[in-house]
């Protein structure tokens, strides 16, 4: 399957006239996709390089992209929306996909596709292309996106209908025309980074039992080699949404970054899991996210003396769903925008500050307050007092036990 509209309907290109813009990283697939786009279609490209917090690889995009051919190449500063529209919205919605992944790369795409939408309307483009596979979750998330924000443009997507095989295939077509590209034949996994997090996957990392390499992590030290010495951070929250750490008040890339920083240097955030993708396959994944471990753990620190009980419960029991939807790719759909408004109302009383204990890879909650805290010390204690009545619990345990004894486990 080659170039969709976004309702899905297959197009068949126009000749040498197509304008597209191609969603470029400069990495190994973007960079083939640049050049095919041209040599198989003639197609003028303009290359769209989203800043989402990558590194160096955003000012290598434009001059790279021009060496191989791009009509333009376009650099856009994302970096704001990212953290304070994707990342912050996900920490208070609690969104954990399966337990452990914190979706860096699920929340980067909507805010890629934005950009890219807006270029190829400044642009007068015919279409728009990314280098998701025909195997993974990214090439859903790019195009539902596109679907939501505009159902007219055409979608390419070349590994969906290119005769080349895989990363080696696209290795010797880079090498035959001459396109520099940073993965090589020795070291040939996927990496893909972003202000939140790196995500690495494929080549010597397809076998679960093999340990990644040790120099292979770029944001967190090796936990055994973190300092001897624990360190403090104290991050406030407002309605959910980080403000402030150790008392300095931050824009949303200077906060993550600081966090980034902090909780890198002690190792926290690595996670190493196989995950059951959309598609239907399972892949591992290799992750760091050191400031985003930080914030969902400040989050809930901060939420359990202020949050009700059942409420409390009730957003848990939703943020699996929530995750699900943003991994899956429907960050733009109804049902997870209604589901936003109700996690961020849930968050209005969560204001406050969490201490927070780094060492070695290990994040612990040392302590944590509010203004708005429900936690009453005087009915929590174990010393006398008269605020609670413990023969109450008597009737409360009998009335609970009525059913256990009718349906217990003898029957």
């Amino acid at each position: 399957m080659g170039a969709t509209d976004g309702r899905g309907k297959a197009l068949a290109y126009s000749g040498g006239h197509m304008k597209v813009v191609l969603a470029y990283s400069g990495g190994l697939d973007t960079s083939v996709i640049l050049a095919w786009l041209r040599e198989e279609h003639g197609a003028e490209v303009v290359a769209y390089t989203c800043d989402i917090g990558q590194g160096a690889e955003v000012a290598e995009a434009e001059a790279k992209a021009m060496t191989t051919g791009a009509l333009a190449a376009v650099v856009d500063d994302r970096r704001e929306s990212f953290v304070r529209d994707a990342v912050f919205p996900a920490v208070r919605a609690a969104a954990v996909y399966e337990g452990e992944y914190l979706l860096g790369t699920s929340l980067a795409r909507p805010i890629i596709t934005q950009g890219l939408v807006e270029t190829a309307r400044a642009h007068d483009a015919d279409a728009v292309a990314h280098g998701a596979t025909g195997k993974g979750n990214d090439q859903v998330r790019f195009e539902l996106s596109v679907a939501a924000l505009a159902p007219d443009l055409r979608v390419i997507a070349p590994w969906r209908e290119w005769k080349l095989g895989g990363r080696s295939d696209l290795i010797a077509y880079a090498e035959a025309r001459g396109i520099p590209v940073p993965v090589t034949r020795e070291a040939p996994y996927s990496m893909d980074a972003n202000m939140f997090h790196i995500s690495y996957e494929g080549g010597v990392l397809e076998d679960p039992w093999v340990a990644p390499a040790a120099d292979m992590f770029r944001m967190t030290v090796d936990p055994t080699q973190a300092p001897d010495r624990p360190e403090e951070v104290v991050i406030t929250l407002d309605a959910g949404t980080p403000v402030a750490v150790n008392g300095e008040h931050l824009g949303p890339v200077e906060l993550l970054t600081s966090l980034n920083t902090v909780a890198g240097a002690h190792g926290v955030g690595r996670v190493d899991i196989v995950e059951n993708r959309f598609v239907g396959i399972k892949s591992r994944g290799v992750y760091e996210t050191p400031g985003g471990t930080l914030l969902h753990k400040a989050r809930r620190a901060v939420e359990s003396i202020v949050l009700d009980r059942e409420v409390l419960h009730l957003r848990d029991s939703l943020s699996a769903r929530y995750a699900t939807m943003v991994y899956n790719g429907f960050w733009f759909s109804p049902e997870r925008v209604a589901l936003q408004g109700l996690m961020d109302a849930i968050q209005a009383p969560v204001t406050g500050e969490a201490r927070l204990l780094l060492y070695k890879g290990s994040v612990t909650t040392l302590g944590r307050r509010s203004p708005n805290s429900g936690y009453d010390p005087e009915v929590a204690t174990f010393e006398a007092e008269e605020v609670y009545r413990q023969a109450d619990a008597t009737g409360f345990i009998n009335l609970n036990a009525l059913r256990i004894r009718g349906f217990g486990s003898d029957r």
